[in-house]
């Protein structure tokens, strides 16, 4: 069994992938969307996203970093896939065919693809003749757009058209995030493909993944605001141990050194602040924390804040 780490726009970034590959269980991780269009996004572009390219596509846990890129256009989307493999050096290209963000998809991009399968074969079929088997190509959808009715074509397009792996959120894009994920569906896709099939979609606790591979039938797993939410997830699925509310401060405590570290005050709020609520979910002590520092705009306060939570005193300028 593999667990990935899901693309989550926003919230899985280079920090983030850093913490949760640390803390271990994970066998890759895939970046937030790169979005292209018209043209080959300058190497700037790439390297927002996926600074690892500088250190081997790597974590510094040693764990691959895959770069996925998301557009309508399959010209656009081969040549800057070839850019990324060619040039920057990236070890495996993921297509974003699942993003339901309504911005997205007015430029038919992300999820709004899943309704002509013939546009997923043509945009993978072509990034996959441009990395000319230099990375290994894979891709992400949903089981549809408004509804399940193309989820098997779809599947089947993105394998003719030469992807090594599929991933697919077991929700359509009108679903959203809304439970329950519909891990049948995998069982479907599963019987009608032959490359690997990667579960998405509702794994909170070990007992989840567990019920999504015996539903699925999917050996591989990919997990999302489960790993935000409880960071040793991966770890546990695999057979270690739950990461106590004292280790997990210690965790916190060094991503919140990487915010103060960004010189972005403001983003560094932001970033602190979501990880401590996230973690709500799974920690009763987090939660009484996001209370303390939810009105604060300081993120030296916040930092101070989760430092006292250690039983450390500390002054940050």
């Amino acid at each position: 069994m593999t667990i990935t780490l899901a693309p989550m726009e926003g919230v899985v970034d280079v920090h983030m992938r850093n913490m949760l590959t640390r803390i271990t269980g994970y066998d890759l991780c895939v970046t937030e969307f790169v979005r292209v269009s018209q043209t080959v996004a300058p190497r700037e572009w790439f390297l927002k996203y996926c600074p690892e390219l500088l250190s081997n596509s790597q974590t510094p846990a040693g764990i691959p970093v895959h770069v996925q890129l998301m557009g309508g256009e399959a010209d656009v989307m081969a040549d800057n896939a070839a850019y990324v493999v060619h040039e920057l050096g990236a070890i495996g290209v993921d297509l974003n065919f699942g993003c339901p963000a309504k911005t997205v998809n007015r430029h038919m991009a992300g999820a709004a693809l899943l309704q002509w399968p013939e546009k997923l074969h043509d945009i993978t079929a072509q990034v996959k003749q441009a990395i000319d088997g230099k990375a290994p190509l894979s891709a992400k959808m949903r089981l549809g757009f408004e509804d399940k009715s193309l989820a098997l074509e779809n599947a089947q397009a993105i394998e003719e058209a030469g992807a090594e792996k599929l991933t697919v959120h077991a929700r359509t894009k009108l679903e959203g995030y809304k439970a329950p994920a519909h891990w049948e569906w995998l069982a479907r896709i599963k019987e009608v493909i032959d490359i690997p099939l990667v579960a998405n979609g509702e794994v909170w606790t070990p007992q989840d993944a567990q019920k999504c591979r015996e539903v699925s039938g999917c050996e591989h797993i990919m997990i999302g605001r489960g790993a935000i939410a409880r960071p040793s997830l991966a770890r546990e699925i695999k057979g270690g141990e739950f990461a106590l509310w004292p280790e997990m401060l210690g965790w916190l405590k060094l991503y919140c050194d990487m915010m103060i570290d960004t010189k972005r005050p403001k983003w560094g709020e932001g970033r602190m602040k979501q990880w401590i609520k996230l973690l709500g979910r799974t920690y009763p002590e987090a939660k009484a924390l996001f209370d303390r520092i939810k009105p604060l705009r300081d993120p030296a306060l916040i930092y101070t804040h989760v430092c006292e939570e250690l039983g450390e005193v500390t002054h940050v300028a």
